[in-house]
């Protein structure tokens, strides 16, 4: 897909896009990287884990997907200055990797789920309640839905049920009950402070921020990162070589139980990690976001 933006405004987006790749060691281990494979990212971000991959053998080749077109331009250039060759070996393409078709079979795959931390960390992107910011949550700018729509037009069952399920909120009803009395709301700080006033005292002051739960809902709403993924675990298998391997890092129960299952019931799969693969406290050290990330791997069975 095309990218848009002048160079100047490109230049600009890429010193800006920060992102720090978790379990990248566990990732390239558990991957084995084989000399001339080729290998799809699904979610290459500011490129780190594909970086990783073209580094990890010789000749090896990446298809590099993201939905963020600044995450696009961003790996571009950063994998130019830091791989040699580095982007002669990689094929872009923007776009949702639920919509991707490969032309041919992969030696891995490999999908980093979730928001990015350039996206949590620039405000008008409207992912944090951190900042007074627009209700967007787009991975992709360009997608028509936004949290703005959802929170200011679905009913309250709607917007209860969505709290419950995505984001596992045990005061859904109260917290839609009060958007629905109090919207519309134009900002992220504006609906989290209504989510906040919504739950009892005791819990505004507690180890995480009450909107957080409501706000990962919202979030994987307008993306259909779940169907995304869904979509992902059924295609993979047939998107890889016999002996291929595919890793997938997840950072909540709702991700991480639809990948074990999915490994677990596809037939042409044979699952690698019983248990799920996590952060080192090294590592969470340097990168606190990392602490919940899990990673699981399954090879493809010789047919």
């Amino acid at each position: 897909m095309s990218e848009t933006g002048s160079p100047t405004q490109n230049l600009e987006s890429n010193r800006a896009f920060v992102h720090i790749s978790v379990l990248s060691r566990e990732l390239i281990e558990g991957l084995e990287v084989r000399s001339r494979g080729r290998y799809l990212d699904a979610t290459t971000g500011g490129g780190g884990h594909t970086g990783l991959i073209l580094t990890a053998a010789p000749e090896v080749r990446v298809t590099a997907i993201d939905r963020d077109p600044e995450a696009i331009r961003a790996a571009r250039s950063i994998l130019s200055e830091t791989v040699p060759d580095g982007c002669d070996r990689v094929q872009f393409w923007q776009g949702n990797f639920a919509d991707y078709s490969p032309s041919e079979p992969f030696d891995g795959i490999i999908a980093d789920l979730g928001v990015n931390s350039h996206q949590l960390d620039t405000p008008d992107r409207g992912f944090s309640f951190r900042h007074s910011a627009p209700l967007d949550m787009r991975m992709n700018p360009g997608d028509p839905l936004d949290a703005a729509e959802i929170v200011n037009t679905w009913d309250e069952k709607q917007l209860a049920d969505l709290f419950y399920i995505y984001g596992e909120e045990r005061f859904s009803r109260r917290i839609a009950r009060r958007i629905v009395e109090k919207r519309p709301f134009r900002t992220t700080d504006q609906l989290a402070n209504a989510i906040a006033a919504s739950v009892p005292g005791k819990y505004r002051h507690g180890r995480i921020h009450p909107a957080t739960r409501s706000f990962q809902a919202l979030r994987i709403a307008v993306n259909g990162e779940l169907d995304a993924l869904d979509t992902l675990l059924e295609k993979a298998p047939g998107w890889l070589k016999p002996g291929g391997r595919v890793g997938i890092i997840s950072f909540h129960s709702l991700e991480d139980r639809r990948v074990k299952h999915g490994f677990r019931n596809s037939p042409e799969l044979q699952v690698l990690t019983k248990k799920p693969v996590e952060p080192q406290a090294d590592e969470i050290a340097r990168n606190p976001r990392a602490r919940s990330a899990k990673l699981r791997f399954a090879m493809r069975v010789s047919e």
